[in-house]
């Protein structure tokens, strides 16, 4: 296996998520981010462009959506990121047209890591509220 997917799996597998409201887990919902596509790191602007394309693309599908911010633990990594009220197979689908190796999918009040492109197995995470860090503000990303 290659050691960067592995490197990048467990990271993903780690990520904390900042929220200004929290949401319910009565609903099932993806949560999808158009930054860095394929783990290449881009500069703020660039993230901010294709940020955009997948907000007006998640707009195209007349869902209710939220802005969040998926983090590093320790916050070092950021990333904007949209919890969408989709189904699994629409959000894997979202997350290839945007190049992402992974997205995230909460049912019941759990959260797991799809693959979108990564050569991966569904990774189950456990609780969601639990990594949620609720802010007044998210913070700010754009360039």
């Amino acid at each position: 296996m290659n050691n960067s997917i592995d490197s990048l799996w467990h990271h993903y597998s780690e990520t904390r998520f900042l929220l200004t409201q929290s949401l319910s887990c009565q609903f099932s919902f993806a949560i999808i981010s158009a930054h860095n596509p394929l783990g290449t790191l881009l500069t703020p602007c660039q993230n901010r462009l294709l940020d955009r394309q997948l907000q007006s693309e998640i707009e195209k599908l007349h869902r209710p959506y939220r802005a969040l911010v998926g983090a590093a633990a320790d916050l070092t990594h950021m990333e904007k990121s949209w919890a969408v009220f989709i189904d699994r197979e629409l959000a894997v689908e979202l997350g290839r047209r945007f190049n992402q190796n992974a997205i995230y999918y909460v049912e019941q009040g759990r959260l797991s890591l799809l693959p979108c492109i990564a050569a991966r197995d569904e990774l189950k995470l456990g609780s969601f509220t639990e990594r949620v860090k609720l802010v007044t503000e998210l913070p700010e990303l754009n360039c």
